[in-house]
């Protein structure tokens, strides 16, 4: 059994890495530069951070069956998550009085591109 778990788990852990492999090439196509994967910080991971211009992107990436599904995956708690990392992250940035922040959502579907959805939450105002 505890073989079995070890197998799904990787399993999955590999669909994630190229669930995120794919969702930054999607962006970088659309003229994002990926400035970090799988960030990690105290309160939490954040997929992927992009930008373009002064636009920086919080990106969670869900590998789904729908875009639905996809949607559904993304909970309170995992916001709240992502947004107290993406604060950690823009305190530490340079430019940071200039930056705007966007928290987005790639939904990696079976054989098709993936979809970015903008403003996928809104975050704290």
């Amino acid at each position: 059994m505890a073989e079995r778990t070890a197998g799904h788990r990787r399993k999955a852990y590999r669909r994630g890495h190229r669930g995120e492999w794919l969702a930054a090439l999607a962006l970088m196509l659309k003229g994002y530069r990926i400035l970090a994967r799988r960030h990690r910080t105290r309160l939490g991971e954040i997929d992927l951070i992009a930008r373009r211009g002064d636009l920086v992107l919080f990106v969670e990436v869900k590998a789904r069956r729908t875009l639905i599904e996809a949607m559904e995956a993304i909970g309170r708690e995992s916001e709240r998550r992502i947004e107290g990392a993406a604060d950690l992250w823009l305190s530490r940035q340079p430019d940071y009085g200039k930056l705007s922040m966007r928290f987005d959502m790639v939904a990696v579907l079976p054989w098709r591109w993936p979809v970015h959805v903008e403003n996928a939450f809104y975050g704290r105002n």
